[in-house]
């Protein structure tokens, strides 16, 4: 009989974007449009750590995001990265055509209460967001989250750079990566709640900040896991796989 563990199930939401572009040229003018992923490194770190990850981009939460207990326990822990609350909140079914129709962030915000795991990552749709447009704070899982969320535009831009201050180096959120970090372009700036341990600081504000919620665990990570707050000298960084893998494990109570 073999003893292997089933990996981590991770379900891993946003991270995706469509532009569109409006070009002129003198007298004239024309459109061009593009998608694009920012989680490719990330993704892929994730999977050479031997999870089992499922993508739900962002224009996927209307159609894919669970919406009830059975369709969410289906996951171990749910990573949260630059999509803001009102692609859960406003799905098709409401937004469209007036339905009700289930509270996607309640539907999570329950199933950490229930021992799920969290990770909210940082970036100009997670927390409050620029020009407060991600307004977490103001949905169910204020709650649960390990920390507090600003009333206004929460970003630090730090176009200069900032090194984060590793707090609590040996605590197993980091899996024993080393306190020196590379620097990193910016963050959101939140306020950790006084049961919450902040591991890594920026400039004295939360970086890394962990707690519990109900029988789950939870995790904001308030930079990002991708450009331009991670600059690639982030993203190269050898232990970058390490502290993800890490941070996913603990959120989900392996370690």
């Amino acid at each position: 009989m073999s003893d292997t563990k089933p990996p981590l199930r991770v379900l891993v939401v946003g991270e995706s974007w469509i532009k569109h572009t409006v070009h002129l040229k003198g007298f004239d003018q024309f459109h061009t449009t593009e998608y694009e992923e920012g989680a490719g490194v990330f993704l892929g770190a994730l999977a050479d750590s031997g999870f089992a990850v499922t993508y739900i981009r962002a224009h996927e939460i209307s159609s894919r995001f669970p919406k009830s207990k059975d369709s969410i326990e289906k996951f171990d822990v749910v990573v949260l990265s630059d999509v803001g609350s009102n692609s859960f909140l406003l799905c098709e079914e409401t937004f469209l055509r007036s339905e009700r129709t289930p509270n996607r962030l309640r539907v999570l915000a329950e199933y950490v209460e229930r021992g799920g795991g969290l990770v909210m990552v940082g970036g100009y749709m997670s927390f409050t967001g620029i020009d407060g447009r991600a307004r977490f704070g103001m949905s169910p899982l204020a709650t649960v989250l390990p920390v507090n969320m600003l009333d206004h535009d929460d970003r630090i831009e730090t176009p200069e750079g900032v090194v984060p201050s590793v707090k609590v180096s040996n605590h197993p959120v980091l899996g024993g990566t080393p306190t020196e970090w590379p620097h990193l372009l910016g963050y959101n700036r939140v306020i950790a709640k006084p049961d919450s341990i902040v591991v890594v600081q920026c400039n004295g504000d939360p970086l890394l900040a962990v707690g519990s919620a109900g029988a789950g665990r939870v995790v904001a990570f308030t930079s990002d896991l991708a450009p331009h707050w991670a600059p690639p000298e982030f993203l190269a960084w050898p232990h970058y796989r390490q502290l993800w893998a890490s941070i996913i494990t603990w959120a989900g109570k392996k370690l």
